[in-house]
């Protein structure tokens, strides 16, 4: 059996999602392939969405038109938002998910997107012609054509699961690994190579002992992913925190030879930011105890994730160790925690659209891509969906600069650098952090997107609204004068110094302590112009206030991007035979050869590509 496509999506996971969401609202008919429908969006790991700099990208993906930020609203059972005791460049929303609502409510968005259809087998092969995609074939013999593929299959290709020496193939708990498509593209010229990750033990809630815990309760404020949806509508529960101890430790060492990160059983290279149990014990000997977090699963099951104890470890030795935590010393589980290996591709042999240099009409996006995590996945799932369904009508890649998205952070370090390790997004990889906060996405984004066809008009229309407010509240602050008498006595309660001569409302609030709500009970006409204000009011005053108070950083660091954009203008891709250029290093004639960038800004930005090979480049092409 064959059907024809323009779009098809291999992989349901977040990666998947997005993209072919993305790619059928754009007008391509799209079919996503998933071995399980009633596993669409899995949280195959713990149930949660956002974090540091990973939040901001979902505000991104919202922003574009994605639907991620929509659906962890709807399905939100905690959200917090970290790092408020920092500057706004680094606040990052992060909520804790009912896992299963968390699946149904993405199923229910593809299964009502036009031009979208599902298709539960498993891909096999990639079919080509010519270093051309044709299609996809199926374990069960279908063969599913179209212009482009988008190869979203997360930690199943290869997959091999460890829990202590025992070893089982497989993607995810319960669930095959795909065998034959990692071979059917690496025959192309395409590079593989192998990952690790992990997950930690699931704990029955009714085993354990929350007088010896301590509670972590979200926050009760106007925060949440999507800048459409409303409040939250499921039960807001809390999270528990405790700490390992010397006898638990003791415990987990005595396992290590069974270890199979230790034992030589697994070769490939794990997160380095959320590491095993054992790999902080490894790595911290002298540590004592470790923070370790309890999040619910869902609203209504009585599933816990243990957050902090990642491990493959024997099942046994995992067990007996937590049962020396004081809390958990009538532990029940559901399951142990398990390490998968699975294999990647290595992402310097894609361009920025994510389509592969090798195979045309060939996209990758998420795991298979060397990233880790729901968030990182499911920003490179949206720009392939939508880079998938633009080539198919012939059209301009759609891309995303450094200085416009944590997402464009995330691909440009991906195709430019290259990886060694699961890559998981930090603040600090970004060098425009304040330009890309979590408060204005959708003025950096939602514009691109709608002139594109994938935001909806709402959205715009929207968008407009809340710029039109925002400019008039600064506009104000900026025009209005205070008098002193009528002030200071508002501002000696704030605990902020009084004024000796009148000034602009704009220079009070740039002051650390002062913010519109504190000052709004004192000033009438202030008072006055935020009444105004009725859709997501609070929201918008934020907005305001930080543009106000963070007005020569934000100019600041424009400057310095408009200087950069200047090296992005500069097409270098076909211009230079680098190894033939004995002006510049062997390792940055290596490199270049390798990754072939597109412009200048590309090109300085590989490791081992120096400031003086971008200046012998400049003097060359001024030749």
């Amino acid at each position: 059996m064959t059907l024809q496509y323009d779009v098809i999506v291999v992989g349901a996971g977040h990666a998947g999602c997005e993209a072919a969401c993305a790619a059928a609202r754009l007008g391509a008919k799209t079919c996503l392939v998933t071995m399980d429908m009633n596993k669409i969006a899995q949280m195959s790991c713990n149930p949660a969405v956002g974090g540091i700099a990973k939040g901001q990208i979902v505000r991104e993906i919202d922003a574009l038109g994605g639907m991620m930020g929509i659906v962890t609203d709807r399905c939100s059972i905690q959200f917090r938002m970290l790092n408020l005791s920092k500057g706004p460049a680094v606040w990052s929303p992060r909520a804790q998910c009912d896992r299963g609502k968390f699946i149904w409510a993405w199923r229910e968005v593809l299964e009502n997107t036009p031009n979208l259809h599902i298709w539960q087998d498993q891909v096999c092969e990639l079919l080509t012609e010519n270093k051309a995609v044709l299609g996809v074939r199926t374990i069960w013999g279908a063969e599913l054509r179209a212009k482009c593929v988008v190869i979203t299959a997360g930690t199943f290709l290869n997959g091999l699961m460890h829990i202590g020496r025992k070893q089982i193939p497989g993607g995810r708990i319960a669930e095959p690994a795909v065998t034959g498509l990692t071979e059917s593209i690496t025959k192309l010229g395409i590079r593989s190579d192998r990952m690790k990750t992990g997950t930690p033990v699931r704990i029955d809630k009714r085993s354990v002992d929350f007088s010896q815990v301590e509670i972590q309760e979200g926050d009760d404020t106007f925060h949440r992913f999507s800048f459409m949806t409303e409040p939250r509508r499921l039960k807001q529960l809390p999270c528990w925190m405790f700490k390992t101890n010397k006898e638990v430790h003791k415990i987990l060492r005595s396992g290590l030879a069974d270890s199979p990160l230790y034992n030589g059983q697994i070769q490939s290279i794990g997160p380095r930011y959320c590491p095993s149990i054992e790999t902080k014990l490894h790595t911290f000997p002298d540590k004592e105890e470790h923070q370790l977090f309890l999040e619910p699963e869902g609203e209504t099951t009585n599933e816990l994730y243990l957050n902090g104890f990642s491990s493959s470890l024997p099942m046994d030795i995992q067990i007996e160790a937590l049962k020396k935590i004081p809390a958990l010393r009538n532990l029940v589980v559901y399951r142990p925690g398990y390490a998968i290996e699975y294999d990647f591709f290595d992402p310097t042999q894609l361009t920025h659209s994510l389509e592969s240099k090798v195979v045309e009409g060939l996209f990758l996006a998420g795991q298979v891509n060397g990233t880790t995590g729901y968030e990182e996945a499911a920003g490179q799932g949206l720009i392939a969906g939508i880079n998938a369904a633009i080539k198919c009508g012939g059209g301009e890649p759609f891309t995303l600069k450094r200085n416009e998205a944590y997402i464009g952070v995330l691909i440009d370090d991906l195709v430019t650098k290259g990886v060694d390790e699961p890559y998981r997004m930090f603040t600090s990889r970004a060098e425009y952090r304040i330009l890309l906060r979590q408060d204005d996405a959708d003025m950096r984004l939602t514009e691109r997107s709608y002139k594109l066809g994938l935001a909806s008009t709402e959205r715009y229309q929207y968008l407009q609204k809340k710029r039109d407010e925002i400019e008039h509240l600064i506009d104000f602050a900026q025009n209005f004068s205070i008098k002193p008498a009528l002030i200071n006595d508002a501002l000696t309660q704030i605990g902020t110094t009084p004024l000796e001569r009148g000034c602009k409302l704009v220079d009070l609030l740039g002051r650390p302590n002062v913010t519109i709500d504190n000052l709004t009970p004192h000033i009438k006409a202030l008072k006055s112009e935020t009444d105004k204000i009725v859709e997501r009011k609070e929201e918008i005053l934020e907005a305001a206030e930080i543009r106000i108070k963070y007005k020569g950083y934000i100019e600041r660091e424009n400057m310095v991007a408009e200087k950069m954009l200047r090296l992005e203008n500069i097409k270098i891709k076909g211009k230079f035979d680098y190894m033939n250029m004995n002006q510049i290093t062997i390792e940055a004639r290596q490199k270049l050869a390798a990754i072939n960038p597109e412009t200048l800004a590309q090109a300085s930005r590989i490791p081992g590509v120096s400031p003086c090979d971008i200046n012998v480049m400049l003097v060359l092409l001024g030749r």
